[in-house]
């Protein structure tokens, strides 16, 4: 009997780490300042020139409230596909590619509620860490998306 396994794309954001099913992932681009665009959410950090297309650039920093990394030019724009649209999303390092075995992911804890349970499938346990597996399709609600 073969445990059904799960590719993830694992990063870091502030020594935090955070993992997505490698399926939501275009590609992984060098940091690159954006350009700001006036009134966007605070969480959006502007927008790229990514393939001829405007790529919108968000912060999960910001988008989860959580202490900013100073250094940026170590940064990693992940690029997600959004349904038709793809957005980037700035991550302080990208560490590897694995394959997680699904019976290794637990559930979120009761405690993890509201918006953020909209966006963690799970926690996923490896060596000594904790990795909180995201679903990036999920980090923006529809009003967000409309919004950028």
């Amino acid at each position: 009997m073969s445990e059904k396994e799960l590719k993830v794309l694992v990063f870091s954001i502030n020594e935090e780490y955070y993992a997505t099913d490698i399926m939501e992932i275009e590609r992984i681009l060098g940091y690159e300042e954006t350009t700001k665009i006036p009134d966007s959410p605070d969480f959006v950090e502007g927008v790229i020139n990514y393939a001829g297309n405007i790529l919108p650039v968000i912060s999960l920093t910001k988008k989860f409230k959580i202490e900013d990394s100073a250094n940026k030019e170590d940064s990693k724009i992940i690029v997600t596909k959004q349904d038709e649209n793809k957005i980037g999303i700035i991550v302080d390092v990208v560490s590897e590619v694995r394959a997680v075995d699904e019976s290794k992911i637990e559930a979120p804890p009761d405690i993890v509620s509201g918006i953020s349970k909209r966006y963690i499938k799970g926690l996923i346990k490896i060596e000594d860490k904790i990795i909180i597996l995201l679903n990036l399709s999920k980090i923006l609600t529809e009003e967000e998306k409309q919004l950028i």
